[in-house]
């Protein structure tokens, strides 16, 4: 069992759950992500991690609560204890001859792209950050960016945090502007992701994807996760979850995304969480 050892709010439907697994921790890097299982009975679920203390050996997870298994996790506080928490799994993220990059977060996906930030930071990296949510009241872990990151934008779509915009309008600002970023790394959904490799690709700047598909097994047997690269079938929980931008087929990604969405607007649980 892994005991959870701090609960955090972050906005209504986010949590934050720091949990004791100091096998994940003692290897755990940027990019990588766990699977959990919250009991015996429950489906596993994939979750990128979003931080981890080696010292004390924990591993941190966010989250939005969207369906049944993330409900429950969402109930649980400190002191509890969750069945399964396997990993790291996947590849880490690498940054070797990274001087100046610009991380840009979508929504949930800006706790995904926290540790690359605080990664590259660490390594004496100039990070601009950009973070981007719907309105000011989905806004998650902004002290947290502001301390691993040089410049830190954080924009809402209905402009409710004073700053209005996209997150893509916001990066051809800054690289009209005069900024040359050695990578830029968008996290966040699909369709975000392909406007900004769009707009990265008319300057010819690298830039790498974390990819969610549908994922079962974490260890590329079962297939549920391949994504289409440069023209080649990939799985990202093998072979990802980073991959290059410009060679993503995104249209696939986002279709394949979408496949179960009238079965899932008509789905009644039946695991006892409402």
């Amino acid at each position: 069992m892994y005991r959870i050892i701090r609960k955090e709010v972050l906005n209504p439907n986010v949590k934050l759950l720091e949990i004791e697994a100091p096998y994940v921790a003692r290897k755990a890097e940027p990019g990588q992500f766990i699977i959990l299982r919250v009991n015996e009975d429950g489906e596993r679920v994939p979750l990128t991690i979003a931080d981890f203390d080696r010292e004390k050996g924990t591993v941190t997870i966010i989250f939005q609560e969207v369906g049944a298994t993330t409900k429950m996790l969402g109930s649980l506080n400190a002191g509890d204890s969750i069945a399964d928490f396997a990993g790291p799994l996947g590849n880490a993220s690498h940054f070797e001859g990274v001087k100046k990059a610009a991380v840009i977060g979508g929504g949930l996906g800006t706790a995904i792209a926290y540790p690359q930030a605080k990664k590259l930071h660490s390594m004496g990296v100039e990070v601009h950050v950009i973070a981007g949510f719907r309105n000011k009241d989905l806004i998650i872990l902004e002290k947290e960016m502001a301390q691993v990151s040089d410049k830190l934008i954080v924009t809402t779509d209905d402009g409710s945090n004073g700053t209005k915009g996209f997150v893509s309008d916001i990066l051809k600002k800054l690289i009209e502007e005069g900024n040359t970023y050695d990578v830029v790394i968008a996290i966040g959904p699909p369709i975000m992701m392909k406007v900004v490799c769009d707009v990265t690709r008319a300057y010819n700047m690298k830039t790498i994807v974390s990819l969610n598909p549908i994922m079962i097994d974490g260890t590329g047997m079962c297939g549920g996760c391949r994504v289409t690269v440069g023209g080649q079938t990939k799985f990202a929980c093998v072979d990802g979850p980073d991959f290059d931008g410009h060679e993503v087929d995104f249209n696939e990604l986002m279709r394949r995304l979408s496949m179960y969405k009238d079965h899932e607007k008509d789905h009644i649980c039946r695991l006892g969480v409402q």
